[in-house]
């Protein structure tokens, strides 16, 4: 049986600063998700900027998952998440005069 995927961009290319989240998105159906974050602007240092996955049961109360991603010197970060309910996002803060333009994508699999 072919398994159903499917790739979501929930941030595309703005500039993040201070306390940010992604777009959320309703990802019930699948069982396995993965965010992918690509920075490719930087501003300020950013290494070690830990960015936490969130999860809610109705896209508007949101709390930490447990999961998280590590910024570093790589142009592609990711982390892997399971048993997250309905939706899903990343959040995260940078430090103070630090930005970046990254494009994160949330790829589901059923």
């Amino acid at each position: 049986m072919l398994r159903e995927s499917y790739t979501a961009i929930v941030e595309r290319s703005e500039s993040l600063s201070g306390d940010f989240a992604t777009e959320p998105y309703e990802c019930g159906w699948a069982g396995e998700a993965i965010f992918f974050v690509r920075t490719m602007e930087r501003v300020g240092d950013l290494e070690g900027v830990t960015l936490r996955v969130q999860i809610s049961a109705d896209g508007i109360r949101w709390c930490d998952e447990g999961t998280s991603v590590t910024l570093g010197a790589a142009e592609v970060a990711f982390c892997k998440v399971s048993h997250f309910g309905n939706w899903l996002r990343l959040a995260g803060r940078l430090p103070e005069g630090a930005s970046m333009r990254s494009v994160i994508a949330l790829s589901l699999k059923a």
